[in-house]
């Protein structure tokens, strides 16, 4: 049995933590929000994750010093943009190699940093990892069969952790390509709002599968050069995760594009979603990465045209649908 410090009570958080106290472990579950934790503590149960319930042997706790000191690990499951925050809020009660999990899906867009590389900036000490993959919380919740990999410096961290997280319907795999996983989760998030857009706009499978298969491309192509490696992108924090968000109705970011397809603003979409859209925030680290390191990712470039200047949805679709002529793979030679 290992004691877990959930830091984070959305709707990942809790399922994670059902997971976990699942496999035997002692977890201890935190929130900013005093009206979070006082609701959790009495229904033991989100309203954004009907029929989730917390087991009674987790402990729901306002108290950060409470949630951290002392745990074998530590889940970061805060949204993206408040990862930087919340991770220095902890680092004041994390012992030297503490191992820190991120479960959070994005790009720092001030330092286009990784969720990783910021929570190491502000937790030195600390032995962080990630968890990442095709994995809704409303289904790992349910204990639906589930398949993630988790990324770390070490074999030995990545085992270590995969023991902690596997149960029957929930299969982990390691990896040391902790870049690589950063950057497929983050930047599926906003293809899937291009998706949600095709979606919206009332257009088909074809669509769908243009967008998944160019938009992992774009994905790869930009993870490799900042040194990711290629069988990564073709795995579950990659094309899996791209494949999920892009489906399923479960994905906010989808929900999102849908309606910006069908003529709500961003800000009115975030709204109606009413829950982070991580693809919006995503965004622009995206595009600062592509012109950062000089690689073509025209459907990124796209979605912030119609996220944040005012393009309609169709126009960015007969765009890509009209640049240049190219071949599809480069590096495959003629006869």
């Amino acid at each position: 049995m290992a004691k877990i410090g959930m830091i984070g009570a959305g709707s990942w958080g809790v399922a994670l933590a059902v997971l976990l106290e699942q496999n035997g472990h002692q977890v201890t579950i935190w929130s900013a929000l005093e009206k979070e934790v006082q609701t959790l503590i009495k229904t033991r149960e989100l309203v954004s994750l009907p029929g989730v319930r917390l087991s009674e042997n987790v402990l729901v706790t306002a108290d950060l010093e409470t949630a951290v000191a002392g745990q074998d690990v530590l889940v970061l499951a805060v949204a993206s943009a408040y990862t930087r925050e919340v991770a220095y809020r902890v680092a004041k009660f994390v012992s030297d190699r503490q191992k820190v999990v991120n479960v959070a899906k994005g790009i720092e867009e001030r330092t286009l940093f990784t969720l990783s590389q910021v929570i190491e900036e502000e937790i030195p000490c600390a032995d962080v990892a990630v968890l990442s993959g095709p994995s809704h919380a409303e289904e790992v919740g349910r204990g639906l069969p589930t398949t993630c990999v988790v990324g770390a410096k070490t074999k030995e961290t990545a085992e270590y952790l995969q023991n902690i997280f596997m149960s029957p319907v929930f299969r982990v795999y390691t990896s040391p390509d902790i870049l690589g996983i950063e950057v497929g989760a983050a930047l599926k998030n906003v293809i899937a709002l291009a998706a949600g857009i095709a979606d919206g706009l009332g257009y088909g499978d074809n669509t769908k599968a243009a967008l998944i298969t160019r938009g992992i491309a774009e994905i790869a192509r930009l993870g490799m050069k900042m040194g990711g490696k290629l069988q990564t992108f073709t795995g579950l924090s990659g094309i899996g995760d791209l494949i999920v968000t892009c489906a399923s109705m479960h994905s906010r970011n989808r929900r999102a594009g849908i309606l910006i397809g069908q003529g709500k603003t961003m800000e009115e979409a975030m709204a109606e979603v009413k829950m982070v859209v991580e693809g919006v925030y995503s965004a622009k680290a995206a595009l600062g990465l592509a012109q950062k390191y000089e690689v073509e990712m025209p459907i990124i470039e796209q979605v912030n045209q119609v996220l944040f200047y005012g393009k309609t949805a169709s126009e960015a679709v007969t765009e890509l649908m009209l640049r240049d002529k190219t071949i599809e793979h480069s590096d495959l030679p003629w006869n």
